[in-house]
This record gives structure tokens, sequence and C-alpha cells, in this order.
């Protein structure tokens, strides 16, 4: 069982940053993908990356095209995802997930945190 527990979100203006962290409990995290999703109003949710190890990570390009940075600390059983140059769209709940051998499907992912709110004013 992993328990996760997302931080980070709040109010940032357009063109700010937020790093959001996912602080996972258990001690198989370093064996676990690790993705972000997110979901606004109306919405099915999004893939927004993932992550297994340094060298084995996805992003959705069409949507965070270069501006989210997706990083892990398996010492810290921790996961991050750096936010630059956000924008209205961005805004959502955005949960983070875990897996093993997961990838762009929520479907692939056997545990969810309880999210946390990003909004961006325009």
């Amino acid at each position: 069982q992993v328990q996760l527990v997302e931080s980070g979100g709040g109010l940032v203006q357009a063109g700010g940053s937020l790093r959001l962290s996912c602080a996972a409990s258990g001690r198989t995290f370093s064996t676990y993908t690790m993705g972000w999703f997110r979901q606004s109003p109306g919405k099915e949710r999004e893939f927004v990356a993932f992550i297994f190890r340094s060298d084995i990570f996805a992003y959705n390009t069409d949507s965070v095209k270069g501006r989210f940075t997706i990083s892990r600390d398996n010492a810290k059983s921790t996961v991050y995802l750096q936010m630059n140059t956000l924008n209205p769209e961005d805004t959502a709940i955005y949960y983070c997930a875990a897996g093993p051998g997961a990838g762009r499907s929520s479907h692939e992912y056997l545990y969810w945190g309880q999210g946390t709110q990003v909004t961006v004013s325009s």
C-alpha cells in the first residue's frame, strides 16, 4: 500500500511558477513509476508527466511544451513537478499517482493522492 500526499498548489499569476511535491509512504517508492495528472472542471483527467528514473520519463508535450519538469528523490520518497510560465489553461487539480510499470494512461496507476489545486490568474 502506498499513500500519496501532494502539496505546493496555490494561486499564481500568468507567467509565474509553482513547484508541486508528492510525498509517498512505503518502502517501495523507487520501484514505482510516478505520474502527474490534472483535471479541470468539465474535462477528463489529463496526463501531464511520468518518471521512473532520471532517464525514463515522458511529458504531455502538447500541454506542457517544455514548461514543466518532473523529477524524483528516492531518498525522500518524493516526486516533484516544477511548473514554469504558467497560463490560465493550466488551472486544474493536480494529482500524483504511483504504479508499477505505468505510463501515460491513468488506468495504469494503482495509487492516487487527494490532489492539489493550481489556479493561474490572467
